[in-house]
This record gives C-alpha cells, structure tokens and sequence, in this order.
C-alpha cells in the first residue's frame, strides 16, 4: 500500500535533460511535418510578412503538441519514455493557463541562451526557472511491476 502523504521524487536533472534531447528529436519531426502544409499553400516564407507569420505558426504548432500533451497525461513522448511527469505540486494535472504560461517562459528562457535552463543549476530544488514561476514540477514516476 502506498503512502499518499509521501510526495513522489523529483525527476534528476541528467535524466530531464536527456528528456530534452530526446525531445528535441521528436519536436524537429513534428515541425517537419506542420512546416509541408504551410510551405505548399504558401510557397516561399523566408522574408517578409508571410516569414513573421510562419514563424508564429511553427510557434502555434509546438504549444499545441506540448499543451495536448501536458493537459491530457502530464507526459510527451518523451516524457513517457523517460517515466516524467509535469503536475501541480499537489500532484494534481496542470491547468490550460498552466501549461501556456509555462510554454511561454520556457521558450523565452531558451531564446535568452538556455537561461531559464541553466537556472536549475542554482535552483535549491533543481528547478527550472519556468517550473519554479509557475509552480510546476517534474516527477519521476515508478517503474510499473
């Protein structure tokens, strides 16, 4: 019998960066894939307006496979594959406002040169800086028996 009042450990740090690299893989196929549609209906989209708006597609895209995912299970493929999940720190599902704002701050942190990563350097928790604003966490799940 499990304990509820024992909180499920926190994911390590090598193990969500091996997340990310796997991650990264899976993301390069999924904007792959989005980028053929829009690229057919548009034809060329690497300067001007029709640029800026492709970029905010691709951006649309990547909320919408991390944000379906969070919502619905807490894991990517990723995530899943590695035994991580994203939750409240109650352990509850994250939220839609949740999960935008988190997408948001983390993108932001990557675009400052991996700054909202790099914080979980420093972090007491081991956190990252997306994580720790809006009050998410990443747990390692146990290994089903």
């Amino acid at each position: 019998m499990q304990d509820n009042a024992i909180a499920p450990a926190s994911a390590p740090l090598p193990i969500r960066i091996a997340v990310m690299v796997y991650e990264l893989l899976l993301v390069t196929a999924v904007i792959f894939v989005a980028a053929l549609p829009f690229l057919y209906l548009v034809g060329n989209a690497q300067t001007g307006w029709v640029h800026h708006i492709f970029q905010l597609y691709l951006v649309g895209v990547l909320f919408a496979y991390f944000s379906a995912f969070w919502l619905r299970s807490g894991q990517t493929l990723a995530m899943k594959t590695w035994r991580i999940r994203l939750v409240n720190p109650d352990g509850a599902p994250v939220t839609l406002k949740q999960a935008a704002l988190r997408f948001t701050l983390a993108l932001l942190g990557l675009l400052l040169a991996g700054a909202g990563f790099w914080w979980a350097l420093f972090d007491r928790d081991r956190q990252f800086f997306h994580d720790r604003i809006v009050g998410t966490r990443l747990i390692r799940e146990p290994r089903k028996t």
